[in-house]
């Protein structure tokens, strides 16, 4: 297996780590309490906890023992021991995974099965993130209709009044407030330990529960029913990809501690406080977490409900920006503007454009849904399907990648298949009731992703085409020696083997060139970061013309002039005589090959709002020269 670092965090270090992966990596995962146990008992697919006025205890200890189950399995075997491992360097999440897989898969023919998957994946994330903000926000604020009922017509404009703020937060960065994260979320798991424990204790037989004979006598009893009830059990498991995508930040070790000694103990207490709850008081099935808190405490603990739920959208919210930015590095995503709010943490980014369109979803689904209830259908789905997804991906990774023989990826991937697709059996019947909106969300980012590494595959063959080979342009300049102008020129291009287009165009209109030309390459790569002493590849062509290939990793952001500054390709700019010279290609749509008329023009229209090439690259605009050309895709 991978390892994530050389040197583990010990001490104090260790512990600090722990603190703020509590509630960074633990807020999703740490709000389900508000709905899922409800959802199991009073949502479109509950299963009945009445017969002729008496308490189907059986039905209780059988849900129970399904949640504690699910825990075990899906998030503590899955994600905590097996998936946390497949590391790309230290970096996790479904691209870490993916890439992972194509080192595995070099090569071979599963590969153009798998990517398309694993591409999916990564654009299921993205209706997860306005998901997450709509339903935790919402089913804490509908705290007040136990404390008040009264209050329930202001549930949605209350949500609505967070959420705008929350994202309205999103410019300042979370490094200011990140510290006080884990101790808010250390006090909310404490509230969910305590108040399950007073519960349990007045009903101690709930512990039978955790017995998975239960489980089974579940199905037995309710057979249909109880199959679709497992949609609703899965809510416990949906802050399983979170664990995997934090694992950059924090590492292994602290997120296994705190799941295995804090998060799933205070979560199973609950779980089991509100089941106990119900064997005494089968009528709070609507709202069964805050029925467990005493009159006096409700509006504090909505109060503190809100906060948890507001903490685990951020984490969310700061999830999508990263998994954008990584997109943008690996191809996948057009060129976006990306703010970076910590000078110490390069992980901490805010997209502005990404950030208005997350808002204004979120909002439309809180006013479409209206409830939590309703939107639970739907968010199962994504989530469900990702780990389908996750299980798939991870098989090429054990048997290519670490060696493992074949009967035991087999055998691992059976296993998590097993439970992976009866979860996604029983959300995927929920399409109806609102799971089709997660799963319309990532077809459209997948058709836009794909349709951007296509289009500019394409759009490099039409231009490539035409371009000249280095050495007859190094040769053809020794011939022919054009007038040279004091200063110098950079051009960027993504084929470091051909002259850029830009080169050709200003020579043969202005039958100049500069003193120095540098042929200037910025290359990704499917590992997280990049080291300094492979940083910058340097290459004398002759003639006064020089390349400098810069490679940076997918967690990495390209800065031009901080390649220039560098010491590494041995040259001095001085950027007052420093002129670049940039393609600017007209895209016009035709009939030849390539791609689908219709995505060529969504390519067209990503290529007009991309981010300029001068403001991603930290390029100074007012040394720039734009040559233009015509290219028909």
């Amino acid at each position: 297996m991978s390892g994530l670092h050389k040197d583990q965090p010990r001490g104090r270090a260790l512990a600090h780590l722990c603190l703020i992966a509590v509630g960074i990596v633990y807020g999703d995962i740490g709000t389900s309490p508000l709905y899922a146990i409800r959802e199991c008992f009073h949502g479109e697919h509950a299963v009945p906890i009445l017969h002729d006025g008496v308490v189907l205890s059986d039905n209780v200890l059988g849900v129970l023992s399904l949640v504690f189950w699910t825990m075990v399995v899906q998030v503590a075997l899955k994600y905590l021991v097996f998936v946390l491992h497949a590391d790309n360097k230290g970096e996790g999440g479904i691209l870490a995974m993916v890439a992972l897989m194509h080192r595995a898969l070099e090569g071979k023919r599963a590969w153009v099965v798998l990517l398309p998957m694993g591409l999916f994946g990564a654009a299921l994330l993205y209706g997860d993130g306005l998901l997450t903000p709509a339903i935790s926000v919402t089913s804490a604020i509908e705290g007040l209709e136990v404390a008040t009922p009264g209050l329930a017509p202001y549930v949605v404009p209350i949500t609505i009044a967070i959420l705008v703020g929350l994202f309205m937060f999103q410019s300042r960065g979370t490094g200011g407030v990140g510290i006080i994260f884990g101790p808010i979320t250390i006090v909310w798991f404490l509230l969910l330990a305590v108040t399950g424990l007073v519960s349990i204790l007045q009903t101690p037989s709930v512990l039978m529960g955790i017995n998975p004979w239960y489980a089974a006598k579940f199905f037995y009893l309710n057979s249909g029913s109880g199959f679709l009830v497992l949609g609703a059990v899965f809510l416990v498991a949906t802050g399983g990809e979170a664990l995997y995508a934090d694992l950059g930040h924090f590492g292994r070790w602290p997120i296994q501690i705190d799941w295995f000694a804090f998060v799933m103990p205070a979560l199973v207490l609950n779980y089991f406080g509100q089941g106990a709850l119900l064997l005494r008081n089968p009528d709070y099935a609507f709202n069964p977490f805050y029925h467990m808190v005493p009159g006096w405490a409700l509006y504090p603990t909505v109060v503190l409900a809100a906060l948890a739920t507001i903490i685990a959208s951020q984490a969310v919210i700061s999830g999508v920006f990263s998994l954008t930015s990584q997109a943008v590095q690996l191809g996948y995503f057009p060129r976006v503007k990306i703010v970076h709010t910590s000078s110490k943490e390069m992980g901490q980014v805010y997209l502005p454009g990404i950030n208005a369109c997350m808002m204004v979803g979120t909002i439309l689904l809180v006013i479409g849904f209206q409830t939590s209830s309703n939107m639970a259908s739907a968010y199962g789905v994504a989530i469900a399907t990702t780990m389908v997804i996750t299980s798939t991906l991870a098989f090429p990774v054990t048997y290519y990648l670490w060696k493992w023989k074949l009967w035991q990826s087999l055998a691992v991937l059976v296993f998590f298949l097993c439970f992976d697709l009866t979860f996604f059996s029983a959300n995927i019947v929920k399409i109806a009731e609102g799971g089709w909106f997660p799963l319309l969300m990532g077809l459209i980012v997948y058709v836009l992703m794909t349709t951007w590494k296509h289009g500019r595959a394409l759009l490099g063959k039409r231009v490539y085409s035409k371009l000249i080979k280095s050495e007859a342009f190094i040769k053809d300049l020794s011939n022919h020696p054009p007038v040279r102008v004091p200063g110098t020129a950079i051009f960027l291009t993504g084929n470091p083997d051909s002259v850029p287009l830009a080169l050709v165009h200003q020579l043969n209109h202005n039958k100049t060139l500069h003193e120095h030309v540098i042929w200037l390459t910025l290359r990704t790569h499917e590992v997280p970061r990049i080291d300094e002493a492979e940083r910058i590849v340097f290459k004398d062509l002759g003639m006064g013309c020089h390349q400098i290939i810069a490679h940076y990793g997918y967690m990495e952001e390209p800065n031009v002039p901080r390649i220039l500054g560098s010491e590494a390709h041995g040259m001095k700019f001085n950027m007052l005589e420093t002129t670049f010279f940039l393609g600017r290609e007209m895209l016009l749509v035709s009939k030849r090959p390539g791609m689908m008329a219709w995505r060529k023009r969504i390519f067209i229209a990503l290529s007009r709002n991309a981010q300029p090439v001068t403001s991603y690259f930290g390029i100074p605009s007012n040394r720039v020269i734009e040559i233009g050309a015509q290219v028909e895709l």
